[in-house]
């Protein structure tokens, strides 16, 4: 549905993206992912012809990002950061007058505004100034905006800005209902939202791509922390964590009895089992043992942290 192929964008003193190729099947949640200046903006803009690109190609469902940019216009439903609306219109006037633009009917028009509205929960406000709503409001109108030409791509930069707790899950699961009909692109900072939501993440760092696949595949590779609950006399429990091959640090809290402690290992350690059987040596009570699930988040940091590292040498 989407083709990347060596894209780079390069401007006179940087290059803001080089040699990007990635591909995105019909049907789809992908995540699009790097710290702030990695070149996900320049990436979203050229496949929605807001952007030459230096060289390389790119389509969207089987039309050249390049030489036929208005139909692939017709068929991608584009979400900005920052959602440009007329601050003067009233939400519906807004609405109509984005699908004039698309040149729906009249009648087409009154059934998308419907669709979209209830889609993107603008019946509260259907009818008020937009220079009157909240952000999160803001937000939403842009959404149902990208929405009205039912399109077979919705590319989305940043969707649940502004928008709070409760409405970040209700646009989570509207993601994954509008994904039975669309291929769905986003980015977004919320990296435990992707983890929810995405089948796969890209991740780019420095105008490349550092990382790809889905959230359990890109976690494989980050360890968390081993959680033990011991009872006993705790400078003697400390020390003897301590001595266990891979343990390389350990954090401790107390609590009637129990020491619950959290220990960083080294490389691809695990030490379980010699813990369990140094408990039960000493005869000290264990409560829990437990290896904490790496998160996409560390992972995150980890990889970009390695390319930071990379540049500046």
């Amino acid at each position: 549905m989407i083709r990347v192929q060596n894209l780079t964008k390069a401007y006179t003193s940087r290059v803001a993206i080089s040699g990007l190729s990635f591909h995105i099947h019909e049907g789809e949640i992908v995540g699009f992912l790097g710290p702030n200046g990695a070149g996900k903006t320049t990436t979203l803009r050229i496949l929605t012809c807001y952007m030459p690109a230096t060289s390389g190609t790119a389509s969207v469902a089987g039309h050249d990002v390049f030489t036929d940019s208005l139909a692939v216009r017709r068929v991608i439903g584009y979400l900005p950061e920052s959602t440009p609306l007329d601050q003067n219109m009233r939400v519906r006037e807004y609405l109509n007058f984005r699908g004039k633009l698309r040149g729906l009917s009249p009648d087409a028009r009154v059934s998308a505004i419907r669709r979209v509205a209830d889609l993107c929960w603008l019946g509260d406000f259907i009818d008020r100034p937009i220079h009157q709503l909240s952000k999160g409001m803001k937000q939403r109108v842009g959404l149902g905006d990208a929405l009205l030409h039912d399109p077979k791509v919705l590319i989305l930069d940043e969707p649940t800005v502004g928008l709070d707790p409760t409405q970040i899950r209700e646009t989570r699961h509207l993601i994954q209902e509008l994904a039975k009909r669309h291929t769905v692109l986003l980015s977004s900072h919320i990296l435990h939202e992707v983890e929810a939501t995405c089948q796969r993440a890209i991740i780019i760092a420095g105008g490349r791509i550092v990382a790809s696949g889905s959230p359990a595949e890109l976690k494989r590779d980050i360890r968390g922390n081993l959680i033990a609950e011991v009872a006993g006399p705790e400078p003697e429990i400390r020390k003897a964590l301590g001595q266990v091959r891979g343990v390389s640090d350990i954090e401790a809290a107390s609590d009637n009895g129990w020491h619950r402690y959290r220990i960083k290992t080294q490389g691809q350690d695990d030490p379980r089992e010699e813990i369990f059987k140094l408990v039960k040596t000493h005869g000290w009570s264990l409560r829990e043992l437990r290896l904490e699930g790496g998160s996409l988040e560390e992972y995150f940091v980890r990889i970009t942290a390695e390319q930071a590292q990379k540049k500046s040498h």
